[in-house]
């Protein structure tokens, strides 16, 4: 019940938040070294005011009174020792200069920042654990060594007045210090105070929890994909900027392991923690702020280590994230599913039962509902941003194809149609009979549920042989969405860099290609016929209680695919093509052999003439040896190559196109393989001179006639 005493405390709370915000200003305009121990002087102030109500409200009465007025003149006096000595230093340094000018500067280093936050810190724990008491709330209990105070300081870290008065000192201070906060820090530090203020464990009541864990998931995303977008609009960033978008994303990535735990266990001392953490890279952010104006730039594109944290943190942030949006919207589904193997006993068995609770941690929320879904979101995103750049109508139109298949086959048909239509039937990722996805069926079926496999086969089969495997690797299956979008996708330049990925370039299958093909093929056969046979009652053999042919479904989907998808920065784009570990693929790619697909220029003489190889540096799985095909032979045929079209849209000449069963059509009814697109096409010399071939300086501009293809 909000009553006069929490709305008396609340007034106070917001009349602190003000005056903090206005001395970290203080902190960060400091110059000095007496207005720096001014600063730290106020801040021991309001820390011995704190301190002395706290000591009042743990033990009532005139005692308690009176040893709180004790404590907060104490710390009163010791503080006033700081800004005097600075300023008997200071007097020292003018006497000691001729013209009597020259005050001590203040080095901001780590050391100061980490000063200031702590202070800022412990006023706030204060005036929280001061407030909890004096509203009533129930702490838990301190006693228990260790464990009991670490809970017991966390119910305070993570009390309405601790947690809502630090987002609103940051939204604040951000508002205090807008001119001189870099436009992408502050837009991240707004996110940061937003995301904050939106703690479920903040308020005790199920309508908060439910808003603040849709709400707050909703403002991770939009951070994510603020950031992805952000470094694909900038090669090169701020130094200091990278650092702290690394170590926020760190910080993150614990939190909403925090926010899991205490959503399932009921513990918050993990999700407490990473506020604490997090509200010292705040801290460090805005008392050296100056820092983030500096010219040191890192391009971090030729930075593997640096994209792989990014793409880690982001990860296990969506992992956890997607596991307590399970929790909180399907916790009669997903509560009974995790894994809850114990964790004591010998060390041997404690290892090997985190081991195995990790595992299938992992691939159970990766397959579940609303992680796809928000996977969906993020990823959507970026691809909706991908989409306004193309100005190709056959890239858009399976662009739009692809979010549409995304939506359909992770989420809607598997955890919205099935579920309400078929409420009593097993969930697909449990049935050892998978259709295209696994490539072989694994046990006795039904004939009609037969016949459903067997169309899956041909229709998908014959799309593969008529338009190339471009129908799966860039349009049905789920992983194109999270590889095509605009950061990711700019991350093909890792092909190229990284001393893994350039092992896998060009069309050739190299070496490690072929063994780990053939690993993944063997398995996938092996996995059936054991999956047969059990289903056959001539053996009992599982994998963690699962059917053999379900776990490899699940450790190459649910699992590896995301392993190898954070790694990108060390294997490159598009590396279950690359590396061919992916068996769908493999099967699409000898769709693709038999088909019509491959790519095809009008003009061979225009390729011999270029110069720029745009086509090649596009590919987002390396056919780097595309350009010479194009220059003796004027088509290109790859089975690795998955029809993505960055390299017709990439020709700065509209010299490529993708052929497919259309354009064989065409040629069999005697028609022009490639329509007329209306304008000469642009060669390499007239391209420097800045005219078309043939055509007056006012034609239309190259990028123009590039996108031209088969309408």
């Amino acid at each position: 019940m909000f009553g006069s005493v929490e709305l008396v405390l609340s007034a106070f709370a917001i009349l602190m938040a003000v005056v903090t915000a206005v001395v970290i200003k203080w902190s960060t305009e400091a110059v000095t070294a007496l207005q720096g121990a001014i600063v730290v002087f106020l801040l021991l102030m309001m820390a011995a005011m704190f301190g002395g109500v706290v000591v009042y409200y743990l033990t009532p009465g005139t005692a308690g009174l009176v040893e709180g007025l004790w404590l907060a003149a104490a710390i009163m006096s010791v503080s006033a020792f700081v800004p005097f000595a600075a300023f008997l230093r200071e007097t020292k340094s003018r006497l000691a200069t001729p013209d009597g000018s020259g005050p001590l500067q203040l080095r901001k280093g780590p050391l100061f920042s980490l000063l200031i936050g702590s202070l800022v810190l412990a006023n706030e724990f204060l005036m929280g654990w001061a407030f909890s008491l004096a509203s009533g709330v129930v702490l838990p209990s301190a006693t228990g060594g260790a464990a009991g105070l670490l809970a017991y300081a966390s119910a305070v870290v993570t009390s309405p007045w601790f947690l809502f008065t630090m987002a609103g000192e940051m939204g604040l201070t951000l508002f205090l210090l807008r001119a001189r906060v870099e436009r992408a820090l502050g837009i991240v530090v707004a996110f940061q105070a937003a995301i904050m203020f939106l703690s479920p464990p903040a308020l005790a009541n199920a309508d908060w929890v439910w808003l603040s864990v849709i709400f707050g998931s909703g403002g991770m995303i939009a951070l994510f994909v603020y950031v992805m977008e952000h470094i694909y609009r900038h090669k090169e960033l701020n130094r200091p900027y990278s650092s702290y978008l690394v170590r926020v994303l760190a910080v993150y990535s614990t939190m909403m392991a925090g926010l899991f735990l205490w959503l399932d266990y009921g513990t918050s001392v993990l999700f407490a923690g990473s506020i604490v953490l997090e509200m010292f890279l705040y801290f460090d952010a805005v008392v050296r702020l100056d820092r983030f104006r500096s010219d040191e730039r890192v391009a971090w594109q030729l930075n593997a280590n640096w994209a792989f944290q990014l793409l880690s943190f982001i990860f296990i942030a969506e992992l956890f994230m997607g596991a307590y949006l399970d929790l909180q919207l399907s916790p009669g589904t997903f509560r009974g599913i995790l894994p809850t193997l114990t964790l004591s006993g010998a060390p041997g068995a404690i290892l090997s039962n985190a081991l195995s609770n990790g595992f299938w941690f992992f691939a159970i929320v990766a397959g579940s509902t609303w992680f796809l879904a928000m996977m969906g979101a993020e990823m959507g995103a970026l691809v909706a941003f991908k989409f306004r750049e193309v100005r190709n109508r056959e890239t858009k139109a399976r662009l739009l194809l692809m979010m549409g298949c995304y939506g359909l086959f992770a989420v809607f048909f598997p955890s919205i149609y099935y579920s309400s239509i078929f409420p009593n039937w097993p969930s697909g990722a449990t049935v050892p009979v998978l259709g295209w996805s696994m490539g072989l069926g694994a046990a006795g079926i039904a004939p009609s549920l037969f016949l459903v496999i067997l169309a899956t086969y041909a229709i998908t089969g014959g799309l593969s042989v008529m338009f190339g495997r471009r129908v799966i690797c860039s349009t049905f299956c789920t992983a194109p969405l999270m590889y095509q979008g605009t950061a990711i996708d700019s991350m093909k330049s890792f092909n190229r860099t990284s001393p893994i990925a350039r092992k896998y370039l060009g069309s050739r299958f190299s070496t490690l290609y072929s063994v780990t093909n053939g690993v993944v093929m063997t398995g996938l056969v092996g996995t059936a016929f054991l999956s047969y046979f059990d289903t056959t009652g001539r053996l009992n053999l599982t994998v963690g209680g699962t059917d053999p042919s379900v776990f490899l479904f699940l450790l190459s989907f649910n699992v590896l695919w995301y392993v190898m998808f954070v790694t990108i920065p060390y294997t490159g784009n598009y590396n279950c093509v690359t590396m061919g570990w992916c068996y769908t693929g493999t099967i699409a790619q000898a769709f693709q052999k038999i088909g019509f697909y491959k790519l095809k220029v009008r003009d061979r003489q225009v390729c011999k003439d270029c110069t720029t190889v745009d086509c090649a540096k596009a590919c987002p799985v390396g056919l780097v040896d595309m350009p010479g095909f194009f220059r003796t032979t004027g088509e290109y045929r790859s089975s690795k190559c998955c029809g993505v079209g960055n390299c017709v849209g990439a020709c700065p000449y509209g010299n490529l196109y993708i052929h497919d069963i259309r354009h064989w059509l065409r040629r069999a009814f005697h028609r022009p393989e490639v329509p007329e697109i209306g304008l000469p096409m642009v060669r390499p010399s007239a391209r420097l001179r800045g005219t078309t071939s043939g055509s007056p300086p006012g034609a239309m501009p190259v990028s123009s006639v590039g996108e031209a293809g088969l309408s």
